[in-house]
């Protein structure tokens, strides 16, 4: 009894797949014009029939693991100490100082998440919310050169938004969301998921109305990770702590912005800082398998490839 109207209007919110309906909460839901509490169930009804929400075996899970797909950095060591590279379905942050090689890890994953999945790529398209215009075509151009793809279709196959405020940062996830159930995507880069959260909102008054806003755009990441199973890899800025006392004791006091609300959100955080000349150092700073460890990587004029001794 769900007709073509609900449907659309569902799609109109976002909502274009089974499990986007499952995962949201009710009360999204009834937040939708035009669907009545008793449809909202009808609907929730429906969807949950067709989408496992109950338990599962860890042997279940431990299997689906296994399948999960890595995308390559370009950089053999630094996949190594990834576990293959960044993993699908989940959250990535890679935070660091200016210079420290976050875009260019974008620009390169924007490249290798369209090569098949048999050398380490992704095999689909990608995705790319850019919130500093640091995105830069012809970068792209020359890591498509080092894989041997056309570098014309490489960039039809990447999705380009430049996001101006935080509110059109959300709004494009919804657009991200229709496009996702058209195509296979299988990166979502948003580079730099703080930039303007940090100048939306200045001081601490408006701190809680940044931090909620913040975890609902995070959760919708979280949404399409889950959804259409693609890699979410977000860049995040540093902030210096100057709390006198702790800092002095401190070699390197800097921590990422976001606060405890992005630190939760993300899966997998990686640290960047540089090294000697082109290299750059990685230190998995969080990640719920892997061992807190560093590695060298280096780049180059064709993307990220192992350290130059």
């Amino acid at each position: 009894g769900v007709s073509s109207a609900d449907i659309k209007k569902l799609k109109e919110h976002g909502y274009f797949t089974l499990e986007s309906v499952a995962y949201a909460p009710r009360k999204n839901l009834l937040a939708i014009k035009g669907i009545s509490e008793a449809k909202v169930d009808k609907i929730l009804g429906e969807a949950t029939k067709e989408v496992n929400l109950g338990f599962t075996t860890a042997m279940d899970v431990h299997q689906r693991r296994q399948e999960i797909v890595t995308i390559t950095t370009g950089s053999k060591d630094l996949d190594r100490c990834l576990g293959g590279g960044i993993e699908t379905g989940s959250i990535t942050e890679i935070f660091g100082e200016f210079r420290t090689g976050k875009s260019q890890l974008c620009h390169m994953l924007a490249v290798t998440a369209q090569l098949p999945i048999s050398i380490g790529g992704g095999q689909g398209k990608c995705l790319y919310i850019d919130t500093e215009s640091t995105f830069r075509p012809s970068r792209v151009l020359s890591i498509a050169q080092r894989f041997s793809l056309n570098g014309e279709e490489t960039l039809d196959n990447i999705a380009y938004a430049r996001a101006y405020n935080t509110d059109h940062q959300t709004s494009l996830l919804i657009q991200a969301a229709a496009m996702m159930s058209e195509a296979r995507f299988s990166v979502l880069i948003v580079d730099s998921a703080m930039a303007l959260y940090r100048t939306d909102y200045a001081g601490r008054g408006e701190l809680a109305a940044r931090q909620a806003h913040l975890a609902q755009f995070l959760r919708q990441l979280q949404r399409l990770a889950d959804e259409f199973g693609v890699a979410v890899v977000i860049t995040n800025q540093v902030v210096a702590q100057v709390d006198g006392g702790a800092s002095m004791f401190n070699p390197d006091p800097k921590k990422p912005a976001g606060g405890n609300i992005i630190a939760h959100a993300s899966c997998t955080r990686l640290y960047l800082r540089k090294g000697r000349g082109e290299n750059r150092i990685c230190k998995i700073y969080d990640s719920p398998s892997l061992p807190e460890t560093e590695v060298t990587f280096s780049i180059l004029e064709d993307g990220i490839s192992d350290e130059i001794q």
